[in-house]
């Protein structure tokens, strides 16, 4: 499986958030998965793609060259993409995903992340599209989504189709049971 992973280019101010990105990036490797991820090497972005190497998993980048050209691409992947702008890369990696994960990050994480489920509930996106919600990191994001479905401005089912997981069981069972949903018909 190819699987798509958004977070942050700092590795913020807990050990927990690079613990679980080790951890997604074991489970990543030794599951014989595909690492797709933004190409950096530094933050959670590093973090992630070094353990998958470091694991024995394979790694491909996909880098925007304004990026690259500051020396943030990782050295050591299988692939990296080169590509002109952010759009191309969220397109790219949305493109080769099988699985959209976000761990903690900032707006780019979160821009990222929300396109894919806003593509998913179009009929643009069939991958499952799951937050590794660290240290409750996007608890207030899950508040704000089941805000929208109390004020109709998302379905009851579509929120379903997303995932806060804490643990990669809940990453696991939630893949094995996805179902994309339907887009919605005006």
């Amino acid at each position: 499986m190819n699987i798509a992973v958004y977070c942050g280019a700092s590795v913020g101010n807990e050990p927990v958030y690079s613990e679980n990105a080790q951890t997604l990036g074991t489970w990543i490797a030794e599951n014989s998965h595909h690492l797709i991820y933004g190409g950096g090497k530094a933050g959670l972005m590093g973090v992630i793609a070094d353990t998958v190497l470091a694991k024995g998993g394979s790694a491909t980048g996909i880098i925007p060259t304004f990026l690259q050209k500051r020396e943030l691409a990782h050295p050591n992947l299988e692939e990296l993409i080169v590509v002109k702008t952010m759009s191309e890369r969220k397109n790219k990696m949305i493109a080769a995903a099988d699985v959209c994960i976000a761990l903690p990050g900032g707006p780019g994480t979160l821009e990222e992340i929300s396109e894919a489920i806003s593509w998913a509930r179009v009929g643009q996106n069939d991958s499952p599209c799951i937050f590794y919600d660290t240290n409750d990191y996007y608890r207030p994001l899950q508040d704000f989504f089941d805000k929208m479905v109390e004020t109709d401005f998302l379905s009851a089912s579509d929120r379903k189709k997303m995932c806060f997981a804490h643990t990669i069981q809940e990453i696991e069972d939630f893949i094995a049971t996805y179902e994309p949903p339907q887009a919605k018909k005006y």
